[in-house]
């Protein structure tokens, strides 16, 4: 297997013809909403062709430096550009994405594209088919034009594999973009493309929307049905949207979302919900302010962008208290749920091919072969647990609100923090419990720029709201967003 270093510095060359096919870009359509690209591309004042191009530009300016898309379908996603510029032309009816530029993270089946979960074992796999949500992406007109990096079947928050290296935060090249929707999180900060899927187990939507700059939305199980997964009615890990704003976040879960027979978990309220106004009052609506979530540490610039941030939601008229539920459970169950689903999908595999995989991840799949049914049932029973006194707690607070990570983007050298204020971790994910004892719960929670370090790094605010109310959360981070405008801060793009 490759050290770290070697995956650090590993490229692959994706983008052979681009240089070739199209001129030094100017990036200023490509940071334009996606609201408002959908909107001139139904006006007929930019055509899928059009957007296409200006986004295949950008991608040639700024990804041979930041790695953040692995696969690209440069072809494909001509000949659809094309077929939707047809179809508008003969009025035909269009989806709520016509036209847009969408590139999928490396965990995902799309059909005749590259899918290699960022593992050398399936570095060649092509699939005959798509998962459910490119279905949905593509039907609702996302033009698909490629593939986001992730780390080794998404395991872990940061993105580096063997494959293909690590993806590099554009605010600073230095550190890491977060993950394991890193690649996708990049993508979008660096104006790549316009809207971004992406999942979240233990925070991989929210993770790297903090690191750069952009939101990330974990919505509650079964919102975006998981058709086919190995455990149907796993509720630690969701698909989900990520977008350069929380309005299109929405317009992108509208696509996705709503229910499947396929998949017993789905909820049923259809996507469209999603393409309301999002505008609403908060006054007097009640938060719960984080304390120190159990007593795990936080990194002091982190808490100052963060701390700071009361005031926003007091401005809104919203009342603040500082309280927080009793998270006690929360690291068993996850732990251990997360080490029997690894051993699942990978246990049979490591057997005969254990030098392919990771020593963290390896290290997983082995404590989820250790498991007894006694281990499992009270990783449920604690489970069960968390989920009910989370939900009490949310009777008396309309949302909990807390930082998405605990520290800034680190170095980008590093697999993983090891401490944090000199609290010291013994697994690859302690540092990140902010995200994952939400993940516990299944409340729909989202990322939102909050602020930068006194070094110039992105800091994300997390907002956590009830049983199901994914709109709800929306509508209040949108709120936020609108107030605080951090999020249109862009990144100063390196070029190769």
């Amino acid at each position: 297997m490759l050290s770290f270093e070697a995956m650090f510095t590993r490229r692959e060359a994706i983008l052979p013809a681009a240089a070739a096919l199209y001129a030094a870009p100017s990036d200023e359509l490509c940071f334009r909403s996606a609201n408002d690209l959908a909107q001139l591309i139904k006006s007929k004042k930019l055509s899928a062709r059009e957007c296409l191009a200006a986004h295949l530009k950008q991608i040639d300016r700024a990804n041979p430096k930041l790695n953040a898309i692995v696969t690209l379908s440069i072809d494909q996603a001509q000949l659809a550009a094309k077929l939707a510029d047809e179809q508008q032309a003969k009025r035909k009816p269009l989806g709520p994405l016509h036209g847009l530029p969408i590139a999928h993270k490396d965990l995902v089946n799309t059909k005749g594209i590259r899918t290699t979960f960022g593992s050398p074992l399936f570095k060649d796999n092509i699939p005959t088919t798509n998962d459910l949500i490119i279905d949905r992406l593509q039907a609702a007109g996302a033009i698909t034009i490629g593939k986001t990096n992730t780390p080794e079947f998404g395991a872990g928050s940061q993105t580096f594999n063997t494959i293909f290296g690590a993806t590099l935060n554009p605010y600073d090249t230095t550190k890491t973009c977060g993950g394991s929707s890193g690649g996708a999180a990049v993508a979008l900060a660096s104006g790549m493309i316009p809207i971004a899927d992406g999942s979240d187990m233990g925070g991989s939507l929210r993770n790297p929307a903090s690191f750069c700059n952009i939101v990330g939305f974990r919505p509650s199980i079964g919102r975006v049905p998981a058709r086919g997964a190995l455990f149907p009615w796993f509720t630690l890990s969701t698909a989900g949207p990520m977008a350069r704003s929380v309005a299109d976040l929405a317009l992108l879960l509208s696509a996705i979302a709503g229910p499947d027979s396929k998949a017993p978990n789905s909820l049923p309220e259809p996507g469209s919900t999603f393409r309301q106004p999002l505008s609403k009052t908060f006054k007097g609506t009640r938060i719960a302010w984080f304390k120190d979530l159990n007593g795990n540490p936080f990194d002091p610039r982190t808490l100052a962008v963060i701390d700071a941030q009361r005031k926003v939601f007091e401005s809104l008229g919203c009342i603040i208290e500082e309280a927080e539920p009793d998270f006690t459970g929360a690291d068993f169950a996850f732990k251990t749920l997360r080490a029997w689903n690894s051993a699942a999908n990978h246990g049979e595999r490591i057997r005969t091919q254990r030098a392919a995989y990771k020593d963290t991840l390896l290290k997983e799949v082995e404590d989820g072969l250790r498991l007894t049914g006694p281990d499992i049932a009270k990783a449920e029973q604690l489970h069960g647990q968390v989920w009910q006194h989370f939900q009490t707690f949310l009777d008396k607070y309309d949302y909990f609100i807390l930082p998405t990570t605990q520290l800034p983007a680190f170095d980008v050298k590093t697999p993983y923090p090891t401490s944090i204020n000199g609290v010291k971790f013994d697994n690859y994910i302690d540092w990140m419990r902010s995200c994952w004892f939400i993940s516990v719960t299944g409340n729909p929670a989202i990322s939102v720029p909050a602020g930068f370090t006194p070094e110039g790094l992105p800091v994300g605010i997390q907002i956590v709201g009830r049983h199901n109310s994914d709109f709800s959360v929306l509508q209040i981070a949108h709120a936020y967003e609108q107030v605080t405008t951090i999020s249109k801060k862009r990144p100063l793009l390196p070029t190769a």
